[in-house]
């Protein structure tokens, strides 16, 4: 074929105009598709949604089947989650930070802030759940060079002992240890073992994102068992706040 097709018009210019028209609607694409999550907007200070849709705009709804029998979700929802948090405005200007007015730790204010995540544990590949007691996973165990921490007194930030470990729960699927249970009275009490510093030399367990006294108020679960999606959010969440709430003096600035 020769490459001139007509005057002025060749095969190499009708490929670049193909790939700039496939390219424009590519970004069209992608642009529509990113709205699904987070949308509509809504102007914080005024409370204004934004409607605006239309097939340039925003993707039409899609339904995405969850695994298991889980049912199913679709995206955008174009619906506003409630939100009724204890904090309020430190200026009238949009985008102001909220200071929290009751318990940050329990009230999602901030690093203490959750997702309403799942009620239902996450799943491995064959539909079992991953995090559970070392004690009910079968075929798992702790390395002979290395401690169950069971006994071991766990310190929080002021140097107190907070309780004991009881157990530690384990990820099947990436075979690693998630949290460290300190009791069973009212639920589990679980910590994230990604924030605590085992000390062999003392024996102990620190974690120093909360004070002794308020791991009482991390939320317990409600099986024994296993931990649902929505009370891993509540769990790091509360110990997550610990580093900017647990103490007045976290909250001043470094300089």
């Amino acid at each position: 074929m020769h490459p001139n097709l007509v005057g002025g018009i060749d095969v190499a210019l009708l490929v670049f105009w193909a790939f700039l028209a496939f390219f424009v609607c590519l970004i069209f694409y992608l642009r529509r598709e990113d709205r699904r999550e987070g949308y509509p907007l809504e102007d914080e200070a005024s409370g204004r949604v934004d409607t605006v849709g239309g097939v340039l705009h925003t993707a039409a709804a899609k339904t995405f089947k969850l695994p298991f029998g889980h049912g199913t979700v679709s995206a955008p929802a174009w619906r506003r989650e409630p939100v009724d948090i204890a904090a309020q405005r430190t200026d009238r200007f949009a985008g102001a930070p909220y200071a929290p007015t009751g318990n940050p730790l329990v009230d999602g204010i901030g690093p203490a802030a959750w997702a309403n995540r799942a009620k239902r544990p996450d799943l491995d590949m064959e539909g079992h759940p991953r995090i559970v007691p070392l004690t009910t996973a079968t075929g798992f165990s702790i390395a002979r060079a290395d401690s169950d921490l069971s006994g071991w007194p766990v310190v929080g930030a002021d140097g107190r002992v907070a309780g004991h470990v009881s157990t530690l729960w384990i990820d099947k699927a990436d075979r690693l240890v998630r949290y460290i249970q300190l009791g069973a009275e009212g639920g589990p009490l679980l910590a994230p073992m990604m924030m605590a510093k085992v000390d062999r030399r003392h024996r102990r367990v620190v974690i120093d994102a909360l004070n002794a006294a308020q791991f009482a108020g991390v939320p317990r679960l409600e099986a024994t068992d296993q931990i649902t999606l929505y009370e891993e959010e509540r769990v790091q969440a509360y110990f997550g706040g610990g580093y900017l709430y647990a103490n007045a003096d976290r909250q001043e600035p470094l300089l």
